[in-house]
């Protein structure tokens, strides 16, 4: 074997098919109540738990093993405010002109608009960006592989953390989003892909009633 690889060890011990089958139906229906939310509460989370959320993100597969992310982590409240105001704006561009009345009809049943107020009360702000290439120490450029499929599934691992951590979360994408790398000094590399807040729910948070697709409307199954 080269050094270049070491065993496999799961962390697992090896699990029945029962065991497993029961497994995936508990986990199954814990993620089954993972909603995005809307009416966060200002109650403080330990940074620490923040931390470790992103280090979970941070796990994930990635083209290469490029990691072509960067996750900015805010909770300064003036840096919020700004973010807040500088997301509001674009947003209010969508709600009267950018978006068709077909997106708009669409998204009636959240009962959102413009007002963004999330994010300031959520405690955490987390902004992950995307980087195309990356920039060495010398200056020169290395390219990134598959950095939207990548960092897409970095999200995904991150949501879920969130979720396990008994947190709620909201996949916000205040389209355009130059702004983000505008107020947060990032470099040229580096484009935003996702704004999530992070917090607990507010005790009259409410969600929609909504019904996710069945497995037998997304599974297609060749045995």
């Amino acid at each position: 074997m080269s050094d270049d690889f070491i065993p496999y060890r799961s962390v697992h011990p090896p699990l029945s098919d029962t065991e497993i089958i029961e497994l995936s139906k508990k986990h199954n229906l814990h993620m089954q109540h993972r909603r995005s939310v809307r009416n966060f509460s200002d109650q403080p989370i330990p940074e620490e738990v923040i931390d470790n959320i992103i280090d979970i993100a941070s796990s994930a597969p990635s083209g290469a093993h490029k990691q072509p992310w960067t996750f900015c982590m805010v909770s300064n409240p003036d840096l919020k405010k700004r973010i807040r105001e500088a997301a509001e704006k674009e947003e209010y561009e969508n709600y009267h002109g950018r978006m068709t009345e077909e997106w708009l009809d669409d998204l009636k049943v959240f009962g959102t608009d413009w007002h963004k107020e999330f994010l300031e009360v959520a405690p955490y702000l987390i902004i992950v960006f995307k980087k195309s290439y990356d920039i060495n120490d010398d200056g020169s450029t290395s390219k990134n592989y598959y950095v939207n499929e990548s960092v897409g599934i970095a999200c995904g691992f991150l949501l879920q953390a969130i979720h396990e951590m008994g947190l709620v979360s909201l996949t916000h994408t205040p389209s355009p989003m130059n702004f983000l790398a505008n107020l947060l000094q990032r470099p040229k590399n580096e484009k935003a892909y996702l704004l999530i807040p992070i917090g607990y729910p507010s005790e009259k948070a409410q969600v929609p009633v909504l019904e996710r697709k069945s497995l037998d409307q997304v599974l297609v199954k060749y045995t």
